[in-house]
């Protein structure tokens, strides 16, 4: 790497996400740092790709080769044609192409002492005595099969081929000449290094080269703790497990296709294997765009039956583009899902990859039921939200499909697989409840600014969201005030129309009174209640620890924060009533300074609830003929509108809140809010950018840890496809890139989920029933309880179909026997006129007669016939 002193402004659309994780320091050295990636194959491609997204000066890659056949394994920017081309120079345009910014030039002649001066860190010395930090005691071992490949490679010309045991021992051979301590030397590991050394897997591309990337972002940047020298990493259970099958030279050897570096590890017929794969996945953002690559590289669904159904409801924004491979600046406004199907696609022809443009929930399973999941061999998740991931979990758990699961934040991620029958899920919806901060705290006694920040977010959508929704149904909807029961809604509908502004003036009136409301009038409200001295009882004082004891503000319009917030507010008031006035800073100025501001008046008899429980008990005090009058007074106002022609003329625009447009004032009016309540509570502001994440619930992203979780996924999907059975060979994982730190452990057996009398299950068990009998007639309710009763032992009481009781046996005879009587899709087919047709799988709770407190049973699973 080298540094340039010059410095141009950074582009904080485009690099938002990542500025939450850098900081604009960092992103500055960032942008005058030129880099050197020599080799473009797939680690070197993928190194690359990393770095230009994250906004470099400049970067050179070199490589003095041509692409080969085995190169199209991993690496994403070479095509079939691109075969005896050199890599460099074939990279170079689509590299370009990922930032504007950063100029990618080839550099194809050999590397030498003069070229590298500008750009190397000494590398001899470490060599003999290295600082290895590996997964386990097998890092020693590597780094000696490594250095005994590069004298083999000298030696012989090649690598080591495939599965060749001669091969093999030579290189054992050269890595026990390199130490003295050979009862260190991991003998099996070294050969079974030499059988795959000449492979070429994206995964573990994908993998390494975000870790790589992120070393020389945290040398150009200074940001973060960098590597002490060497990390090695393997991932040998990923290789068929002991038993199942025997890879031979023959198998393994190179047949002139775009997989031959996967083919050298795993085999052809693997290969073929992974081409008939049925895969779902849920999201095609930058974890999604990444595995999709990874698909494609690897020939995931690239044969005959194999399928890649990806999903996402979303359009590209241009923040995406500083983490998302697969989308370019032209794409902006595109569905994600199709772009990143058609980027896929050019990648590897032959990916059988359909685009959709649908989020996964319970009101699209006429689209994602029994017939589409039944179909798969499995599904990843590419997604931000906690109960979508939950949701998808629980259709894998009903039709026993593995899932991976990945996620980031900023230089954190993680990888779940989850193994039907073998593993534990992913979770239960309470245990992703994310913890919300108690609405007290949020009311009355913040401490970080983060609570002012909520607040100030709830306070944006109570002024200009929900007040101009709720109008605009009062004026169209006539059934409004009839099903609308609380005062405190049509009272803002009453407050809207009396506050209808009709000049700048008068949305500057308005904001004016707000901040006297909320920043001095409340305040004093609240230390009327608490005084400074106040005490919870004898000796301990009410504002202490978390409670802040705050101090009303001044209004002064010679202070910035103070005039920040009155234009802020006053420009969506206006906004939400549709007023075009022009943003006038000196106009507010005249009218702030002539405006009389009522004096404060303290609030008798109003009981301020300090803790959550005080909260919840507090009643809803409804004054039930104050609430007819004000019903009857809104009615006879929209009367009165409507006859007099001027209903359309009130209705106003609800302002929901957008983090990615900076020119809209949301963010704006959020900070000056939140920072205004910080200042009276004594808590530090938060500057614009940290209020436009906290408020837009922005994940910290960077290109470089979405690459490496991706990358641990699909090593995991090997796995799947293998069909390995052992838990210990499943590998969940933990990764911190600004330490770093990589731990792979163990997944978890699943926990007992049911039980009946002795007898427990997991949550992956079910009560399978065939919805069929010998004669190929559909059952009856009473055919079905005589084979739970007569194979299964169960003497059912009651049966449910989700909240529905199919039968109950404390129901009156003649009911019953109809009931026993009927047949299973007459029980549960599709209302008339539905859009879906009914379930091909039937999922039944039940209680039998003889259960105990502590039971809980599995659910029945009844496959109904087609059509």
């Amino acid at each position: 790497m080298r540094r340039s002193e010059s410095l141009g402004e950074i582009d904080e659309g485009l690099y938002s996400r990542q500025l939450y994780v850098l900081g604009h320091e960092a992103m500055r050295r960032l942008a005058k740092t030129a880099v050197l990636v020599s080799g473009m194959k797939g680690l070197g491609v993928e190194i690359a790709k990393n770095i230009i997204l994250a906004g470099v000066k400049s970067i050179t890659v070199h490589d003095p080769g041509n692409a080969q056949w085995s190169d199209l394994s991993s690496q994403f920017f070479l095509s079939e044609s691109d075969v005896g081309r050199n890599r460099a120079v074939a990279s170079q345009q689509l590299l370009a192409e990922l930032n504007s910014y950063v100029p990618v030039t080839a550099y194809t002649r050999e590397l030498s002492e003069s070229f590298l001066a500008a750009f190397q860190e000494p590398l001899r010395a470490s060599l003999a005595k290295p600082k290895i930090k590996a997964m386990d005691d097998r890092g020693h071992s590597l780094h000696l099969a490594f250095r005994a490949l590069h004298t083999f490679a000298a030696e012989m010309g090649r690598l080591p081929q495939p599965r060749a045991q001669a091969d093999a021992e030579r290189l054992l051979e050269l890595a026990r000449g390199l130490t003295v301590h050979q009862e260190l030397l991991d003998e099996g590991l070294v050969r079974m290094f030499a059988h795959v050394s000449a492979g070429e897997l994206s995964p573990m591309a994908a993998l390494l080269g975000g870790l790589a990337a992120q070393e020389v972002l945290k040398a150009a940047s200074g940001k973060f703790l960098p590597l002490a020298q060497w990390f090695y990493f393997d991932a040998l259970e990923c290789l068929p497990e002991q038993g199942t099958t025997l890879l031979m030279e023959e198998s393994c050897a190179p047949r002139g296709s775009r997989y031959d570096g996967q083919i050298a590890v795993f085999g052809a017929d693997f290969q073929e294997r992974l081409g008939r794969q049925k895969y779902f996945v849920v999201g095609a953002g930058a974890i999604g765009c990444e595995l999709l690559k990874n698909f494609a590289m690897i020939g995931l669904a690239a044969g005959e039956g194999g399928s890649v159904t990806v999903t996402d409801m979303d359009t590209i924004e241009r923040s995406n583009l500083s983490r998302q491979l697969l989308f370019r600046p032209q794409d902006v406004g595109k569905l994600k899902s199709e772009t990143a199907a058609a980027a896929v696609r050019r990648m590897n022809p032959m990916t059988r990859v359909t685009a959709q443009p649908h989020h996964v929930g319970p009101d699209t399973e006429m689209l994602y039921g029994d017939d589409f999941f039944m179909a798969l061999d499995g599904v990843a998740n590419a997604l931000d939200s906690m109960q979508a991931r939950a949701y998808v979990d629980g259709r894998c758990i009903r039709y026993l499909k593995p899932l991976l699961d990945s996620g980031t934040e900023g230089t954190k991620g993680h990888v779940q697989v989850i193994v039907p029958h073998l593993t534990q899920p992913f979770g239960s919806p309470p245990d992703l409840t994310e913890s919300a901060v108690p609405l007290c705290t949020l009311r009355h006694f913040p401490s970080v600014i983060e609570h002012t920040l909520q607040w100030a977010r709830d306070e944006f959508d109570g002024l200009f969201k929900v007040p101009a929704e709720n109008v605009n149904k009062f004026l169209e909807d006539p059934a409004f005030l009839e099903v609308q029961r609380t005062m405190q809604d049509l009272e803002g509908v009453r407050s809207s129309l009396q506050e209808k502004p009709r000049s700048w003036q008068d949305c500057v009136s308005w904001a004016r009174r707000r901040w006297e409301s909320l920043y001095r009038h409340t305040i004093l409200n609240l230390l009327h209640a608490f005084p400074p001295g106040h005490e919870t009882s004898p000796g301990v004082p009410f504002w202490a620890g978390p409670k802040r004891c705050p101090q009303p503000l001044e209004f002064d319009c010679d202070n910035r924060p103070h005039m920040e917030y009155i234009m802020a507010a006053a420009s969506l008031f206006a906004q939400t009533h549709r007023l075009q006035v022009p943003r006038d800073r000196a106009a507010a100025r005249e009218t702030l300074r002539a405006m009389a501001v009522p004096p404060f008046q303290p609030e008798v008899g109003v009981r301020i609830p300090v803790t959550e429980e005080e909260m919840e008990e507090a009643p809803a005090r409804v004054d039930e003929e104050q609430l007819a009058a004000l019903r009857q007074e809104l009615a006879e106002r929209r009367r009165a509108l409507l006859e007099g022609g001027c209903g359309s003329t009130h209705l106003m625009e609800p302002i929901h809140f957008e983090k990615d447009d900076d020119s809209n004032g949301h963010v704006d009016f959020i900070m000056a809010a939140s920072n205004l309540r910080a200042a009276n509570y004594g808590i530090a502001p938060a500057d614009w950018h940290k209020s436009k994440r906290v408020a837009g619930r922005i994940v910290p992203a960077i290109a470089t840890t979405t690459a490496a979780v991706a990358g641990l996924a699909c090593l995991e999907l090997y796995k799947l496809v293998w069909g390995h059975r052992d838990l210990g060979s499943y590998c969940n994982s933990f990764l911190q890139l600004a330490e770093p730190l990589l731990a792979r452990f163990r997944p978890l057996s699943p926990p007992a989920t049911y039980k009946y009398g002795q007898e427990m299950w997991s949550c992956w068990h079910r009560v399978e029933v065939p919805g069929i009998g010998a004669h190929r007639e559909e059952l009856s309710l009473q055919e079905l309880l005589d084979q739970l009763q007569g194979v299964h032992g169960l003497p059912v009481r009651t049966v449910l179909c989700g909240v529905t009781i199919l039968y109950a046996s404390f129901w009156a005879k003649q009911k019953r026997e109809a009931q026993l009587a009927r047949r299973l899709t007459q029980l549960v087919g599709s209302p008339p006129g539905a859009a879906w047709p009914p379930p091909r799988i039937l999922v039944l709770d039940l209680v039998c007669e003889d259960e105990q407190d502590d039971d809980v049973l599995p659910p029945v699973h009844v496959r109904l016939p087609c059509g």
